[in-house]
């Protein structure tokens, strides 16, 4: 089915579309806005593609308003394509109860503990069904080369990135993160999200979706192409929700550490004032691997 434009916004001298359309696989209506740069729009050469997967609490809006991504993706000729972090509109029980768990914290998984099992499937709506929706469309696939694709993400969303990149190599050219959840299992966020989506007695399955556990499984020799920024002043990293010291632990022992870049940014907190910051480098870093640089 077709995407529905709802708007159609100038930015840095590309156009963002807000956009609609009908999931097979969440069984409701999602939204997602789609950057185009200049380059695409002025030359009939597809340009690569960086997903960028939001937060908790987040919708395809926030990034693409204060991320500061299309400054960077319109200098690179870099479509951003902003996708949403959970179905919404079911009503399901539970799902509104809290902010981190429900609508708008889809953390990115396929559920398999009812109610969510049947439409939180967000593993295979961003592996799936929205690239095949977006690279197929008529209007927009036009612009756009699925065989250069890489991903990105901030807090649940680079929890996202970080383990659909690490589950489904084949998909993306490299990875970078933004304060991700990098080791969900041993943290309250992950827990509390694993618990009510995957079953609570279930955690052998819950390390299927934990970076921590499936860099273990990275190949030696293959280089991860990931850049991971944390911030020291940021409250969640201080309160053990983010833990990338796991994550790099386990990349080390692993022998797989080369390819990781993980920065500690002093001072900075885990506010889109940190992501806007450091933008222009996460693009340039996909850039690289797409081979716009």
């Amino acid at each position: 089915m077709p995407f529905t434009t709802k708007a159609t916004i100038n930015s840095f001298g590309g156009k963002l579309f807000r956009l609609t359309h009908p999931s097979a696989t969440t069984g409701t209506e999602m939204a997602v806005n789609l950057y185009l740069p200049p380059q695409a729009l002025s030359s009939t050469k597809k340009v690569p593609v960086l997903i960028y997967l939001s937060g908790l609490t987040c919708s395809p809006e926030n990034c693409s308003e204060k991320g500061f991504f299309q400054h960077g993706a319109s200098k690179r000729g870099l479509a951003v394509l902003y996708p949403d972090t959970s179905p919404r509109g079911l009503n399901l029980p539970g799902e509104k109860d809290s902010w981190d768990f429900g609508e708008a914290a889809g953390f990115y998984i396929n559920a398999t503990a009812a109610p969510f099992d049947k439409n939180y499937k967000m593993e295979t709506y961003i592996t799936r069904d929205l690239p095949n929706a977006i690279f197929n469309d008529e209007e927009f696939g036009r612009y756009l080369d699925r065989e250069k694709v890489s991903i990105t993400g901030h807090s649940m969303g680079g929890h996202g990135a970080l383990t659909l990149y690490l589950k489904y190599p084949e998909l993306y050219k490299s990875v970078s993160a933004f304060a991700p959840i990098a080791n969900p299992v041993n943290c309250p966020w992950g827990q509390k999200a694993f618990s009510g989506y995957l079953g609570g007695d279930n955690t052998e399955e819950w390390k299927k979706h934990d970076a921590t556990e499936l860099v273990k499984g990275w190949t030696k020799g293959k280089d991860l192409k990931m850049l991971i920024d944390v911030g020291t002043g940021d409250n969640f990293y201080k309160q053990g929700q983010l833990l990338p010291e796991n994550f790099e632990k386990a990349a080390k022992e692993a022998g797989v550490s080369d390819g990781l870049t993980l920065r500690y940014q002093e001072g900075y907190d885990h506010s889109y004032y940190f992501m806007a910051s450091f933008a222009d480098e996460h693009v340039d870093h996909a850039a690289k691997y797409l081979g716009l640089l």
